[in-house]
C-alpha cells in the first residue's frame, strides 16, 4: 500500500467516520478517489489534511468532513442529476459521480475547467462533465437538478439556483451571515413551490467571492 493510500485510509477513519458520516456508499467512495490528483504538485504531500486546500485563484477543495457531511445530508440516489458549483479541479465532481446518474461541475475559471476535465478523463469518469459558466447562475441546460452543491461558503443563494431544483430537490452549502462570522452548513429542499431550510452543522469553509452580497434571499 503506497503512502497516499495509507493517508486516504487515515483520512476516512479520523475525519469522516469520526464525524457522524454513516452512509457506507459515500464512505467507500472517499476510500477510493485519490485526492492528491486534484491539488497542485507542491501540495500532494498534504492532500489529506483535515482542512480546505486552496488550489489557486480563490478555489478550494473542501475539507473532507464538510464535503462528506454535506453529501450525506443531500441523500444522493443512483438516478439523481447533480449540479456541482465551484468544483475547481473536480474532486467533488468525481466523488459525486460515483453515487448518482450524472454530474455537471461548473467553474468560471477556464484553467480549473480544463484541469477538472483532464482529471475526469484520467479516472475514466464517463458520467460527469465540467463547464465554464457563471457560478451564481449554474447550468440551465440539464435543469432541474435533484441535488445542487456549492463547494464553498456563501452569503446568499440566488433565486436562479433555487429555481433549478427539481421537486424534492436538495441544495447544500455553507452559509455566513457575516464574512468573518461563524459558518453553518445548510440544506434547502424544494417541495412543489415551497423551499424549506434546515441547519445541519457548524462549518467554516472559505467564502466564495462570487457569493458575497449584502442582499439575503428571503423566504
Amino acid at each position: 500500500m503506497d503512502k497516499f493510500a495509507i493517508a486516504r485510509m487515515n483520512m476516512v477513519k479520523s475525519q469522516i467516520l469520526a464525524n457522524k458520516v454513516t452512509n457506507q456508499d459515500l464512505i467507500n467512495v472517499f476510500h477510493t478517489i485519490p485526492r492528491e490528483l486534484f491539488v497542485p504538485k507542491a501540495m500532494k504531500e498534504i492532500a489529506y489534511v483535515d482542512k480546505a486546500l486552496e488550489i489557486g485563484d480563490g478555489r478550494y477543495i473542501l475539507e473532507p468532513m464538510v464535503l462528506a457531511r454535506l453529501l450525506q445530508a443531500a441523500l444522493p440516489k443512483s438516478n439523481d442529476v447533480v449540479l456541482d458549483i465551484a468544483c475547481g479541479t473536480g474532486y467533488s465532481t468525481v466523488i459525486i459521480s460515483q453515487l448518482v446518474s450524472f454530474v455537471i461541475g461548473v467553474d468560471d475559471m477556464q484553467g480549473m475547467v480544463d484541469a477538472g476535465n483532464f482529471n475526469l478523463q484520467t479516472l475514466n469518469i464517463d458520467n460527469a462533465l465540467i463547464i465554464n459558466v457563471p457560478l451564481t447562475l449554474g447550468c440551465a441546460k440539464q435543469a432541474p437538478y435533484d441535488i445542487i452543491i456549492i463547494d464553498g461558503g456563501v452569503e446568499t443563494i440566488s433565486q436562479s439556483l433555487l429555481d433549478k431544483l427539481s421537486d424534492k430537490g436538495r441544495l447544500v452549502t455553507v452559509e455566513y451571515d457575516l464574512p468573518n462570522g461563524p459558518g453553518i452548513a445548510v440544506l434547502y429542499e424544494k417541495v412543489k413551490s415551497h423551499i424549506g431550510r434546515r441547519v445541519l452543522f457548524n462549518a467554516n469553509t472559505p467564502l466564495l467571492s462570487n457569493f458575497r452580497t449584502k442582499t439575503r434571499f428571503v423566504f
